[in-house]
This record gives structure tokens, sequence and C-alpha cells, in this order.
């Protein structure tokens, strides 16, 4: 659905899974850091609120969006979790490079959900300007990382009932 008709952040409490036993990954751009700093708060601010512990909750840095992959391969390959977050923004400029950037990534998370047995959240922007990034990052279109954080937690109760049947 698109964003304009439904508030990234609303989501109803009581269908969200107790996230006590689970181990999270956040790996999270340095690029528009002000864009994915306010998403990385918000998605562990959601993950705390719905019982995963602090210590659960493991994040890590790569430089840019198209990093994201091989920060969440990696993440996953050595940290023993449940699910991996992807945080990032990519802004619309003058060249072509948007769209490589934002197909890469997508393709790249969409692989790792077919790789690996634990799922990967994609939270990255894709913005036509900056204005539309602070938007989604807690503005008056709420905030992805609590939608992604909400996901990851959903998920991760989709697979674990699914391994009981």
């Amino acid at each position: 659905m698109a964003t304009a008709y439904h508030n990234l952040s609303s989501y109803d409490p009581e269908k969200v899974p107790d996230g006590t036993d689970m181990k999270i990954g956040i790996v999270v751009s340095e690029w528009n850091d002000n864009i994915t700093g306010s998403l990385l708060a918000a998605a562990h601010k959601t993950l705390i609120k719905h019982g995963v512990k602090e210590e659960n909750i493991l994040i890590d840095f790569v430089p840019g969006s198209f990093e994201l992959i091989f920060g969440a391969k990696h993440m996953v390959e050595n940290k023993g979790i449940d699910a991996v977050i992807a945080l990032g923004c990519v802004i619309k400029g003058d060249t072509p490079h948007f769209d490589y950037v934002c197909s890469g990534v997508t393709q790249g998370i969409a692989d790792m959900n077919i790789r690996y047995d634990i799922p990967f959240i994609f939270g990255l922007l894709t913005t036509d300007n900056a204005q539309q990034a602070e938007d989604r990052s807690g503005g008056r279109h709420g905030n992805k990382g609590d939608e992604c954080a909400i996901t990851a937690l959903k998920m991760v109760d989709f697979y674990r009932r699914n391994l009981e049947e």
C-alpha cells in the first residue's frame, strides 16, 4: 500500500509477537545518516518495546546502501541471529546511480531471503527528494524503522510457527 494511505508507524500491538527470545541484527548505511539514524532509532525502540532484549539487538554500520547486502550476509553468517533489518536511504539525483543502487540492493536483499533460512527485512528508503525521506523517517508518514522492526518480529514468528508443523 502506498505510504500516502498508510502511516509507517501504525500497527496493531496485539498482532505483534513477543520478541523476548529473538536475536535481531540491524545493518545501517552511514550515507544519509540523518535519515538512517532516525530509522535505526525507531527500529531499536520498537524492538525493545516488544520484548527484544538490548543484548539481543546487534547493530553494525556500512558506508552506503549498496553495502547493506554484504553487511547483512556477514551478520547472518557470524552472529547467530534470527532476522536482519537492512536500513538505508537513497535519494534520487541527476544521474542513473539511484536506479543502479536501488535495483542492486533490492535484488541483493531478495537473494538473501532465498539463500538463508532467516528473514531479511528491506528497510531501504528510495525517494525522489530529501523531503520524502524525512517524511518516512519520523515525519508525516511515520517511520520505516518501526515498520521494519514489526516485520522482523512477525517474520521470525512466522518462520518458527512453520517449523513446528
